[in-house]
Formats: C-alpha cells, structure tokens, sequence
C-alpha cells in the first residue's frame, strides 16, 4: 500500500475523522487554558517584560506541546507484547495507559477526600480573598495524563 492510498483509506474512515475533530477541539482548548495560564504568570512581572515573556511562554507551550504529541504517537506504535498475565498479553502502550488511568484514579480520590474532608473557609470580603487561581503542580500533571490519556484512547490503532 503507497502512502497516497493510506491516506486515502484513513479519510475514508469515520472514526479518524472523529478522532481529528476531538484531537483540534482539545488543542483549542489547551491552547487557551495555556494562554490564560501564561497571562496570569506574566501580570505579575514588570510591564516592559511581560511581553517577551508571554512570546516566550506560549512558544514553550507550544514546543512542549508538539512533543508531547509526538511521544503519543511513539507510545501508540508500541504494541508489541511485553508481558502475559492470565492470558491476557499486554504491550508497553497497554501498560503506560494502565498506570496513567491508576494514577488518574488515585488522585482523584486523594482530592475527593482532601475536600470532603476539609473545613469551610470562614467568609471574608471579595477584595481580600479574590486572588488568580494557580493550579498547583500536581494538578497540571494530572490535567497533562488525562490529556494523553484521552489523545491516545482518540487514535486510532492501526
């Protein structure tokens, strides 16, 4: 099979369709939730730097981005069988999606029980307690493997 007619059994396909609309809608939406994270950084900083440094935020984004995508693509071709457990043979791809979703689970049941557990905030007046709203670290990787996760479950397996 050419490459022409690769690509043409791919745009024959629904679900590579589909999974290119779902890949550009949560570009988008990265794109702007970088956007926004990166102008909030940048309010802080002095005016006369915070243009340079929102160019060279969003330009990091955008290269780590690109790079994530491409190890997506590695990890997808990663189907080799590695291991067999009760009959169940299992690729590196397998067991990196299995670690992200046990991972994906835990946090989010540490955060479930942080804030059910948590004491309400006593009520203060708007001007003090509004403050730009970081997401910790921890946060933004759990946000980084939900979005392999989803990208990766998105592309097709050929």
């Amino acid at each position: 099979m050419t490459l022409s007619e690769g690509f043409a059994a791919l745009a024959s396909e629904p679900g590579a369709w589909l999974a290119l609309i779902t890949l550009i809608t949560m570009e988008v939406v990265l794109g702007i939730d970088n956007l926004i994270f990166i102008s909030i950084l940048t309010n802080k900083l002095p005016p006369e730097r915070r243009v340079q440094t929102r160019r060279i935020g969003i330009g990091l984004a955008l290269i780590m981005r690109l790079m994530l995508l491409g190890l997506i693509a590695f990890i997808i071709g990663l189907t080799a069988p590695v291991i067999t457990l009760f009959g169940h043979s299992f690729s590196w791809r397998d067991l990196i999606l299995i670690a992200g979703g046990l991972f994906l689970l835990w946090k989010a049941t540490t955060e479930i029980h942080r804030i059910s557990t948590r004491r309400p905030l006593p009520a203060q007046p708007c001007h003090r307690s509004f403050r730009p709203a970081l997401p910790p670290p921890s946060c933004r990787l759990s946000f980084s493997i939900w979005y392999f996760q989803s990208t990766a479950s998105s592309l097709p397996s050929g």
